[in-house]
Parts: structure tokens; C-alpha cells; sequence
């Protein structure tokens, strides 16, 4: 299995670093898309998503482990990162250990009543390939980067 990541573009790592939220999608078993908005950590490798066996999105990842994420920057609707990765592992978060991480990160009480805590996993999301849109300035038209581990090309459409 080839592991390696590409390189977030310096010009959107924060848009991972940050607590933004990000819509991630998933294939259905009809082969219907799903997308939902959902808080996410970032280790500088790989994305953590946390939530519960028991969700369609769960059975979705069972079934089909590619996933894509997109963050669009609030400040520019226009300036975006797209992550198209595969789900690598799923880790059991009984209790909900992580989900309290995600909860400080975007500033909610972590210790605030958490029911499903039994079934919480934390989904390890492996980037395969980056696409960072840059809308139009002075410097020049829009432009789209995309990058995967054996480097990146910039397009202008």
C-alpha cells in the first residue's frame, strides 16, 4: 500500500490548522452522494473525523473507504481545500475521548452530556490528493493547485 501524503500548499494549511468545518462526503450504497458539515483535527499528515458505528456515513466508509473534504476559507468563499483521501483506519473512541479533544478545539463544553459515547470511533483519513483554488487578484486569474505525493501542477481555468 502506498502511504506517502502530499504536502499541504502553504497558502491553505491553515484552513486545516484552524477550527473550520469541512464537508465531507461519502458514497451511499446506491452510489447517491452524501455530504454532511462536520469538525475535524489535522496532525500535519492526516485528518481525524470523529463519529459513531451506528450512522449511515459510518456504513458508507464500511462499504467504500474514499472521502473527500472541502473547506472553504470564511473569509473568501472563493479560496477553498479539497481533500480527497481514503479512510485508513477506524479506531474505537469509547467514551468519546477524542470527541472531547474536537469539542475543546471548537470551543464547546467537553463535558457536556455525550449519549452515544459507547459507539464513537475516530475515522484516520489518509490524503491522496490536495486541490487549493486561489480566487482571482491583482497577481493574476484564478487558479487551482493540485497536489499529491509525486508533486503538484497548477491550473488556471
Amino acid at each position: 500500500m502506498d502511504d506517502s501524503v502530499p504536502q499541504v500548499p502553504d497558502s491553505h494549511r491553515h484552513l486545516l490548522e484552524q477550527p473550520m468545518i469541512a464537508h465531507v462526503a461519502t458514497v451511499r450504497a446506491d452510489g447517491a452522494p452524501q455530504s454532511s458539515p462536520m469538525w475535524f483535527g489535522w496532525d500535519g499528515e492526516r485528518v481525524r473525523l470523529t463519529h459513531t458505528r451506528t450512522r449511515q456515513k459510518f456504513r458508507n466508509l464500511q462499504a467504500e473507504p474514499r472521502i473527500a473534504l472541502s473547506i472553504a476559507d470564511p473569509a473568501d468563499s472563493q479560496r477553498y481545500l479539497e481533500l480527497r483521501g481514503v479512510v485508513e483506519t477506524v479506531e474505537d473512541d469509547s467514551g468519546g475521548g477524542f470527541y472531547r479533544q474536537l469539542r475543546r478545539r471548537y470551543g464547546v463544553d467537553p463535558d457536556a452530556p455525550m449519549p452515544d459515547a459507547a459507539v464513537r470511533v475516530v475515522l484516520v483519513v489518509r490524503p491522496v490528493a490536495l486541490l487549493a483554488r486561489s480566487p482571482a487578484s491583482a497577481a493574476g486569474p484564478p487558479s487551482i493547485e493540485r497536489v499529491t505525493a509525486g508533486g503538484s501542477k497548477v491550473v488556471r481555468p
